[in-house]
């Protein structure tokens, strides 16, 4: 199943045009673009009395404005999620090369793909169990890639379509057992590939900081960091 409709609101500048926005999808946190400091501290008074926000535990912020909100939220909060956005700067070829070849997920993969989203939101920590109406669409348009060695699915990846010209890539997974074998990295590349193939000029992609072996590989890859941004719970 899809996500619901989101709720989304944006912020007026001094001259009546919009200056930040933010967007709600339950059961996902609240995701909060780019704001002005003064933005910030309205925000984190509103999240006690807007209805739009009524139930919000969980947000997704940029750091800095993350800790504002916090404060102003006035209630107590941890980080429970530190997240690094980066953009595809100009793609560069693995190296070494990992062993096998990459090709495009079919519906004949599409168990073992339910499989490895699973595990992958498992080991993530992510909301929910993975969606095969996701999958199946992502397989209509050729956005799920394998890695294969000796004939064998070894690590998968997968982008969104473009909008605006804007794809991102994600999940990127390898079984545990197969790990340190470039393959995440071959199937990364070939995925940031067919993005641009698919009609983006931008690609990007969300990594766990706590994770410095994904963050390595992205940056070998081309991708350069954006911004760091935090998921912050209400306790």
């Amino acid at each position: 199943m899809g996500p619901p409709s989101p709720s989304s609101a944006g912020g007026p500048g001094s001259a009546g045009g919009v200056t930040g926005a933010l967007l709600r999808t339950p059961p996902r946190p609240l995701l909060i673009g780019a704001l002005p400091e003064q933005a910030v501290r309205e925000l984190g008074a509103a999240l006690a009395t807007e209805p739009l926000l009524a139930g919000v535990d969980v947000l997704n912020a940029r750091r800095r404005d993350a800790q504002a909100l916090a404060a102003a939220w006035g209630r107590p909060s941890e980080v429970t999620e530190e997240n690094r956005l980066y953009r595809l700067a100009g793609l560069l070829a693995p190296d070494p090369a990992p062993a096998g070849r990459a090709r495009t997920a079919t519906e004949a993969d599409l168990r073992l793909l339910l499989d490895w989203a699973g595990a992958f939101k498992r080991e993530t920590g992510e909301r929910g169990g993975p969606s095969e109406a996701f999958l199946r669409d992502r397989l209509s348009y050729g956005g799920m890639l394998l890695w294969e060695h000796a004939g064998t699915p070894v690590s998968m990846a997968g982008f969104f379509r473009p909008i605006g010209s804007v794809s991102r890539v994600g999940p990127v997974y390898t079984p545990p057992e197969l790990r340190g074998r470039g393959y995440a990295a071959g199937v990364t590349h070939a995925v940031s590939e067919a993005a641009y193939a698919a009609g983006a000029s931008q690609v990007l992609l969300f990594t766990d900081l706590a994770n410095p072996t994904s963050n390595g590989v992205y940056q070998r890859l081309g991708y350069v960091p954006v911004e760091d941004r935090v998921e912050v719970a209400v306790l």
